[in-house]
């Protein structure tokens, strides 16, 4: 880049607050984001309207949304932040520093699979440092440069800006604790409508599409329903003797090895969108990254074919 090049960059802290704002859709957001007022963020943005000559957001009063040219200039800046953040990741590396991977993965995911097997890679890989970020806020509103992969279901990772690949395939069967069976034995689907049932915000609507592969209804007004903001939550209220839970194959297996969840039914057993990798295309040739995705698809491939 030559000196005339830099003279024409915008000034880079409003493209920073730039950059938050569209990709969170809120100046309040980004400037929770970004440590700043909201007064800071709409006023860096004006200093970027002005320097370009145009109009990048409409207000609608406290809600913001993208111009069409805001819209086309938030898809490049986000997509440089990221480049610089890769190129910044390369530059630590050939210093000699160990390598750092952060990993960005649903919160269920991460206890119920991923935590246990994890000691596995880092014996084998040593030299790199693993960061591990639970979340199931959706990756287009993680800041550019914030993970190196993240793991996500399939139907949420449309973007142009990330390479994706499945990891395994679950399916969901009613579980419930050995105890919690024994004081209510269930025989047909409908009976499961007499009891509590346990349901994560996180997967809503999951009781319906299993009672509708079952040939029943969906839950009624007259269901007993006991409700978490987290998957792993629901499960762990299952294991406690609170209700029956869609259990995930093969999230479970060692609970049901354990004998702290059963499974009473002989089925319907209901596939879900499968659990995915995902990185941004500037990462995918990163040998770190390259042997982590590598890794994790040996260790789903384990768990069964994946269709």
């Amino acid at each position: 880049m030559s000196h005339g090049d830099l003279q024409t960059l915008p000034p880079l802290t409003a493209l920073r607050s730039f950059e938050a704002a569209a990709r969170h859709g809120s100046f309040t957001r980004a400037a929770d984001e970004l440590h700043v007022t909201h007064g800071a963020v709409s006023r860096q943005v004006k200093v970027l309207e002005e320097w370009a000559g145009t109009v990048l957001f409409d207000r609608h009063g406290k809600r913001v949304t993208l111009t069409r040219a805001g819209q086309m200039f938030a898809d490049k800046v986000g997509a440089a932040f990221g480049d610089i953040a890769a190129a910044a990741r390369t530059l630590r590396n050939d210093q000699n520093i160990a390598r750092a991977l952060t990993l960005n993965v649903l919160p269920t995911f991460a206890m119920r699979w991923l935590l246990p097997r994890l000691a596995r890679f880092q014996f084998a890989h040593p030299h790199v440092e693993l960061r591990l970020i639970t979340s199931d806020q959706s990756l287009e509103r993680v800041p550019p440069g914030q993970f190196d992969i993240a793991v996500r279901r399939a139907g949420s990772l449309d973007m142009d800006s990330l390479s994706s690949g499945i990891i395994f395939t679950e399916q969901e069967v009613p579980v419930c604790s050995p105890a919690f069976a024994a004081a209510h034995p269930v025989s047909t689907p409908a009976d499961l409508k007499h009891l509590p049932l346990l349901v994560a915000d996180t997967r809503s609507g999951s009781w319906d599409r299993w009672f509708a592969a079952a040939g029943e209804s969906g839950v009624g007004d007259d269901v007993a329903v006991r409700r978490f903001d987290h998957f792993y939550l629901a499960l762990q209220a299952a294991v406690d003797g609170l209700g029956f839970a869609l259990g995930p194959l093969p999230l479970i297996k060692e609970d049901l090895a354990d004998a702290r969840l059963i499974v009473p039914l002989e089925g319907p057993k209901l596939s879900t969108a499968p659990y995915c990798w995902a990185v941004p295309n500037v990462m995918r040739d990163d040998p770190a990254v390259s042997q982590f995705l590598v890794w994790l698809e040996e260790e789903g491939r384990a768990e069964g074919p994946v269709p």
